[in-house]
């Protein structure tokens, strides 16, 4: 039946390495992703392996929490460290005060357009992939979920003549929300440019990095249970061994609708198996997806 797994991924390497590094430590081919990260980022990336690979879909638009930090005085054309550098400006003269007035209208809902080496899709083509070949790149803003922006220190520094703040800040945020873009648009705000220069991913849903496995231990590590994870994300809706088999047939069960403790939900068999994602079809319940049954391909 495969399973979830939890990476802690270091910085350097893409979240497509980590999945290549997963494919050889477990043997299998089928394994995918429930979101990536940047190379220069680290922290949690969710696995599913084999036919957990399904679950995936539910996953990837969970809420997720970053550590970063903030560079006050300098821009970059990619809004991160590994950009070049468009202007730089001193922000000595910034106050605590200052910066969490200008932290206001980033928090809540808001209108964000993402950064221009993003992964989105412009034309059949990676914004990220159109940047390089300098080509120009216009994204339309999107709007996205900042639920706490929180600033945990600030450090003042002296970096090629002028003086930056450094703001180490947590992140609470809704799939789809850009750090990067946070960070350039906190130091346009500012009138002193910003961008980021670490982050880390610490949080999918209720997934946290601290229980996550290095790189080099995937191949001892032990797989999430789909059934306990699909309950986790979207509520457990324990099913007969009859109603098992009719889900898995596509049949609907009639009149099932009200025991259903989440909409999707996940049924869950007198075993504890995962029989796949189920949604209400007026009164009734019927499966979105199933997992397939033991023994089955």
């Amino acid at each position: 039946m495969g399973g979830i797994l939890l990476v802690d991924k270091p910085g350097g390497i893409t979240s497509h390495d980590v999945v290549a590094r997963a494919r050889r430590a477990l043997g299998t081919r089928k394994i995918g992703h429930a979101g990536t990260l940047d190379p220069m980022a680290t922290g949690l990336l969710v696995l599913g392996v084999d036919s957990a690979t399904r679950l995936l879909t539910f996953l990837v638009g969970l809420d997720k929490t970053y550590a970063a930090t903030i560079r006050l005085g300098v821009a970059t054309d990619s809004d991160d460290a590994d950009g070049e550098i468009t202007s730089r400006a001193d922000a000595a003269h910034l106050a605590a005060a200052q910066i969490a007035a200008a932290i206001a209208p980033l928090t809540g809902r808001i209108s964000q357009v993402p950064s221009r080496v993003s992964a989105i899709k412009v034309g059949g083509r990676r914004a990220y992939d159109l940047a390089r070949a300098g080509e120009h790149v216009e994204l339309a803003a999107r709007e996205v979920t900042v639920s706490r922006f929180e600033v945990r220190g600030e450090r003042a520094t002296r970096v090629d003549g002028i003086d930056v703040i450094d703001l180490d800040v947590e992140v609470d945020c809704s799939s789809g929300t850009y750090i990067r873009a946070l960070a350039r648009d906190l130091g346009a705000a500012l009138e002193v440019g910003g961008h980021l220069t670490a982050l880390r991913r610490t949080r999918i849903g209720p997934f946290e990095v601290d229980g996550a496995v290095a790189v080099d231990d995937i191949a001892a590590a032990a797989l999430a249970d789909p059934a306990e994870v699909a309950a986790a994300v979207l509520g457990r809706f324990d099913v007969t061994a009859d109603e098992a088999r009719d889900l898995r047939h596509g049949k609907r069960l009639s009149g099932a609708a009200r025991r259903l403790p989440a909409r999707p939900a996940a049924a869950i068999d007198p075993q504890g198996r995962l029989v796949g994602v189920v949604d209400t079809r007026g009164d009734d319940v019927k499966s979105t997806m199933n997992m397939p049954e033991e023994g089955d391909a």
